[in-house]
C-alpha cells in the first residue's frame, strides 16, 4: 500500500495519519521511514508548527510492530534519526501529540509515550503486553522511563498483560 501514512495540513497544523486499519495500524517498514521521512521534514518546516499523529479507523491507534511482516523478513522497523517506528528516540522540536482512537499497545504504546501530549477516546486502551512464557521485551516502554531500563531483573518485571483504560472523573460534585 503506497499510502501507509496519510499527511493533511490544517492552518499550521500538520496530521499524520498511520494508514493499515486491516493491520491495526500496526508498524511496518514503510510506516516506520515515512514517519521518520516525515518528522525530518517537519523539522525544518516553518509552516507547522504542531504535528498531530493518528491512527486510520476506530479500532486502534496502533499494535506496535507488524510481526507478520517481521516474521516474513520485514525487520526494517527502526531507523537512525528516530529508533522504532522513526520515532521512539527521537528529539522533536515541535509540539507533537498523539490523537489515540482505539487500543494503543505495545510497540503503539511506545509512539503514544514518544509524543508530547495525548488526546484520548473515551474507548482508548493502553498498554504493553507480556508474555507468561518467560519471554520478556526489555525495551517495550523503556525508552520513555529510563528507570524501567535499571530493573535489576525480567523477573521482577510483570508478566501477565497489563492494560490500562482511562477514566474521567464525575462531575456531579459529590
Amino acid at each position: 500500500m503506497a499510502d501507509e501514512l496519510l499527511r493533511e495540513r490544517q492552518g499550521h497544523v500538520e496530521l499524520l495519519t498511520i494508514n493499515r486499519p486491516e493491520a491495526r495500524n500496526a508498524i511496518n517498514g514503510a510506516v516506520a521511514h515515512a514517519l521518520s521521512d516525515a518528522l525530518d521534514e517537519l523539522t525544518n518546516d516553518d509552516g507547522a508548527w504542531v504535528v498531530v499523529l493518528t491512527g486510520a479507523g476506530e479500532k486502534a491507534f496502533s499494535a506496535g510492530m507488524d510481526l507478520k511482516a517481521f516474521a516474513s523478513g520485514d525487520a526494517n522497523i527502526a531507523t537512525a534519526n528516530g529508533g522504532f517506528a522513526g520515532i521512539a528516540k527521537r528529539s522533536f522540536p515541535k509540539p507533537l501529540i498523539a490523537a489515540v482512537n482505539g487500543s494503543a499497545l505495545a510497540g503503539g504504546f511506545e509512539i503514544v509515550l514518544s509524543c508530547d501530549m495525548v488526546v484520548a477516546a473515551d474507548h482508548a486502551t493502553f498498554g504493553i503486553p507480556r508474555s507468561s512464557a518467560a519471554c520478556s521485551r526489555p525495551a517495550a516502554g523503556s525508552s520513555a522511563f529510563p528507570s524501567a531500563s535499571r530493573s535489576p531483573s525480567p523477573t521482577s518485571w510483570p508478566s501477565p498483560a497489563t492494560r490500562s483504560t482511562p477514566t474521567v472523573p464525575s462531575s456531579s460534585g459529590s
